[in-house]
């Protein structure tokens, strides 16, 4: 895959607000309703200033593996493969992307807690 090709990014957080969008990859996305399964949503306090500066807090929504929870809400963007490496620049180390299932049937690239088990991205 070259760096044209588009890759999908779910997020449930704030990769779906206009700020963090413009600074971490320099235009706004469009994305549509979806969500993840196995998870379950929690929340991280987060100490990196720049990502609190960014983002406007130090709160973030954290996905859990849960098999037994519903669906979590969010966004699927198209992106390309150096706006997923920006993505990756953003988040701090308490999250790791991996790839899941959509409840549309697609897979997406999502961040997830790092402690959690599964295959990482």
């Amino acid at each position: 895959m070259d760096d044209a090709d588009g890759v999908l990014l779910f997020s449930y957080g704030t990769l779906r607000q206009p700020e963090v969008q413009l600074a971490t990859f320099g235009r706004l996305l469009g994305g549509c309703e979806a969500a993840v399964v196995g998870y379950r949503l929690d929340w991280l306090t987060i100490t990196d200033p720049a990502v609190i500066a960014t983002s406007g807090s130090d709160r973030h929504p954290l996905l859990v593996p849960d098999s037994t929870a519903d669906p979590v809400s969010g966004t699927v963007f198209e992106i390309t493969v150096d706006e997923l490496l920006a993505a990756d620049d953003y988040e701090v180390d308490d999250y790791r992307r991996v790839l899941v299932p959509l409840d549309s049937g697609e897979q997406a690239w999502v961040y997830v807690f790092a402690g959690a088990s599964g295959p990482v991205g």
